[in-house]
Formats: structure tokens, C-alpha cells, sequence
């Protein structure tokens, strides 16, 4: 019987934690294709389920991790053979269905990607979630009309890992992209990465927000809500289109109907759990060909799985920029 190391999130006594646990490949939850694991990743979403800091896991105990890339090891499914090398991200895994931070992963087949031409495991999970989010937000702004052309492109938390990405993806495809952030000490890394210029959060004046202000913004990729979703809003030129992905400031949005029926501003949003797996792939081939980012190893950091604990205090204290790699295999 096959055996394995995986870090799993335990409900006991009410407390919400983490460890190391030996486990059989029998014990994992049922699918259709067994995969050598060989990376994960370590999203805000990880770490909010693995510190309890955040109401995520739904079935106790679970092996957390979002995201995996590996090789097939087993499958009933005859599009997948031994030795392919696959990507599965979303749907149940990690909080309902045991995850990536596993020696192995057993998972259903229609949760499963297979690996793009363009991409090996190490990048697929150089982006994960977060790649694929910010890949999904340029693919639905581009869908509305979106171009070059049409103007700068503002993104909002842009030192994290959905951010960095979409810095370098939109920079990458022509756009000038201007970077928000509250870490002026990160302005050379957003500038390296593709940003054409940095503004400060702690510049704006979120107290006296106006249904309309200066029409600056043909895109926008937002990671915080709250105030700063409801500025760019306002800020939007006439046909923009907002992508919103994210809510690390705030779930709350108080914003008027002015930017949408005034200036035709379309307001996105991008739900990278639930995507059909027919876009899903799509997706995931432009990952691969056009909107490759240029610079991961500039966004990734690889560490590994013995390390991964200390992670997510990091992640929780806003300590890490770009992606973080667990290397499992």
C-alpha cells in the first residue's frame, strides 16, 4: 500500500491548525486520477485555512493546498495515462477535498488539467490560482473590449501574487500598467516586473470619494475592495472595464449606479473557483503561449514542504510578495 507524507488541517476542540501527518494513499479522498505530486502553492487562501484565520475548510480533517501539479500516476479515465504531466486548482481541493500539500492527490477527473504546451510544473504553480485569476481577468476584460490602445490599466494589491502576475501578464501584451500599493519599499520589484509606474495607497483620499471623478482608467484589476474598489469605479474612463477579484481590504463596495449607466463601465467579476472547464483550459493554454508572464522567477519563491508552515505566518503578516512554490516532490 502506497505511502505518503501530507500536511493536514485539523478541527480539534473547537481550534483550527495544521501538521504533518503520514498517511495511506487509501485514506485520500476518492477520484478518478491519482497524481504524483510534484508542487503546490501557497495562496491567501491557504493560509486563512491552515491558521483558522478564516472560514475556509468545510470537512475536517482536510489536506490543505488549492493547487497541485504533477504526473499521473493511476487514472480510470482513458484521456489521462501514466506519466502525464497534469495541473488541478479550484473546485473542492483544499477545503473539501483532501489538496496539494500531499506526496499524492487523488482527484476527480473533471477537476483536472492537462499541462498546456509552454508550461513545465514548476510554472504551472509559479501561477496557480493566482496565475490563473489574473489570466481569467485579462481574458474577460479583453472579451468587453479592452486594448492597448485604449489606456492605462491600474492593479490594485499589486505586490501579491494575483497582482504581481497580472502586472506582468498585461505588460507583457502592451499595456501601461500602473501599480497600487501600500509598500513603497516594493516600487523597483513592481517596476521590474512591468509596471510602467507606482502610486501609493496612502496617497489617495478614500474619505471624499465622488460618483464621477477624473477619467483615467481604460482596465482595471482589483485584489482589495472596499474603498479603493469604489474610487476606481469612479476613475473608470468612458467603455472601461473592472475587473474585480478580490477583497483583502474589504467585501463591502459603496459605490452609485454613475460610472455604469454614464460612462459604460462594465464591472467584472472573476470567479476562478467555478469556471467551466472548457474556459478553464482555455485559459490555461494562454498561460502557456500569449500571456506567459516574462519574469516568474522574479515572482516566484520556491521553498520546501518541510518549510511550509512558516509560510502561511508570513503570508498572514503581509511578509511575502509574488508567488510562493512548495516543492512536495
Amino acid at each position: 500500500m502506497t505511502t505518503l507524507k501530507a500536511y493536514r488541517i485539523f478541527n480539534e476542540g473547537g481550534k483550527v491548525a495544521g501538521r504533518y501527518a503520514n498517511m495511506n494513499l487509501d485514506d485520500l479522498d476518492a477520484g478518478d486520477v491519482v497524481i504524483k505530486v510534484a508542487y503546490s502553492s501557497v495562496n491567501f487562501k491557504d493560509a486563512l485555512a491552515a491558521t483558522g484565520a478564516g472560514k475556509i475548510i468545510r470537512r475536517f480533517p482536510c489536506v490543505g493546498g488549492v493547487d497541485l501539479s504533477g504526473t499521473v500516476e493511476e487514472s480510470t479515465d482513458a484521456r489521462f495515462r501514466n506519466g502525464d504531466a497534469v495541473i488541478a486548482t479550484s473546485y473542492d481541493i483544499g477545503v473539501a477535498h483532501d489538496g496539494g500539500y500531499a506526496e499524492y492527490a487523488r482527484i476527480p477527473r473533471g477537476w483536472v488539467v492537462p499541462m498546456p504546451k509552454g508550461l513545465n510544473m514548476f510554472e504551472a504553480m509559479a501561477l496557480g490560482t493566482a496565475g490563473f485569476t489574473a489570466a481569467l481577468a485579462v481574458e474577460r476584460m479583453e472579451h468587453e473590449g479592452l486594448k492597448p490602445a485604449n489606456g492605462p490599466v491600474i492593479v490594485t494589491g499589486a505586490t501579491g501574487g494575483v497582482g504581481s502576475i497580472a502586472v506582468d501578464i498585461l505588460s507583457a501584451c502592451g499595456y501601461r500598467v500602473i501599480a497600487l500599493t501600500g509598500k513603497e519599499a516594493e516600487s523597483d520589484y513592481l517596476k521590474r516586473i512591468g509596471a510602467a509606474d507606482v502610486m501609493l495607497r496612502n496617497g489617495l483620499d478614500l474619505s471624499r470619494i465622488k460618483p464621477l471623478d477624473k477619467a483615467t482608467w481604460a482596465g482595471a484589476v482589483d485584489n482589495l475592495g472596499g474603498d479603493v474598489l469604489s474610487w476606481i469605479a469612479s476613475t473608470m474612463q468612458v467603455g472601461g472595464t473592472l475587473a474585480s477579484i478580490g477583497l483583502a481590504a474589504s467585501h463591502a463596495l459603496n459605490t452609485t449606479v454613475m460610472p455604469f449607466i454614464l460612462r459604460g463601465v462594465s464591472l467584472l467579476g472573476v470567479d476562478s473557483v467555478n469556471t467551466p472547464m472548457e474556459l478553464r483550459e482555455k485559459v490555461w493554454r494562454r498561460l502557456g503561449t500569449d500571456l506567459k508572464p516574462r519574469r516568474l522567477q522574479s515572482i516566484a519563491t520556491t521553498v520546501n514542504f518541510t518549510d511550509l508552515p512558516g509560510v502561511f505566518e508570513k503570508v498572514m503578516k503581509a511578509q511575502v510578495r509574488g508567488r510562493t512554490v512548495v516543492k512536495i516532490g
